[in-house]
């Protein structure tokens, strides 16, 4: 049994593991990309931090307050604020925008303008702090894909 099991089981064992901790697209040069996805992600994030900063602003107003669901609200934006912030740094300035490319320092410029009011998104209630994200999102989108339908 013992000599079945470590030239056999304990490859696929390993396996499992990797396969396991297997994350969001890497920074291998896969050639598999999907940014109009990747902007819808950060649109549904924008949405969802909304929402969440609607619910602790009512929260808030309610006697007696429920602390619980204020938290719970709280750390829901405040995961998707970061999923924005992984999205534009790992996946957008990391891989997606070249050095050589057209427009770069606008490109780069609305990207870091995004990761600073995704910031503002964790640390208040503000939805104009999500209002702007949403703006810049939309500006990067067009000036993203500018030539892609020429």
């Amino acid at each position: 049994m013992k000599k079945i099991f470590i030239p056999i089981l304990l490859p696929l064992l390993l396996l499992v593991f990797a396969l396991s901790k297997a994350g969001a697209h890497c920074e291998i040069p896969c050639g598999i990309y999907d940014d109009g996805m990747r902007i819808t992600m950060i649109a549904e994030h924008i949405t969802t931090i909304e929402k969440a900063m609607k619910f602790i602003i009512d929260l808030e107003s309610q006697k007696p307050i429920n602390h619980n669901q204020i938290i719970r609200w709280v750390v829901n934006k405040d995961h998707h604020a970061d999923e924005i912030q992984h999205i534009v740094t790992q996946y957008f300035m990391t891989q997606r925008i070249k050095l050589d490319a057209k427009k770069y320092s606008e490109k780069l410029t609305l990207l870091h303008q995004m990761l600073i009011y995704a910031m503002k998104c964790k640390q208040s209630t503000d939805l104009s702090h999500a209002t702007t994200l949403r703006s810049l999102l939309e500006k990067f989108r067009n000036l993203y894909f500018e030539n892609a339908h020429k």
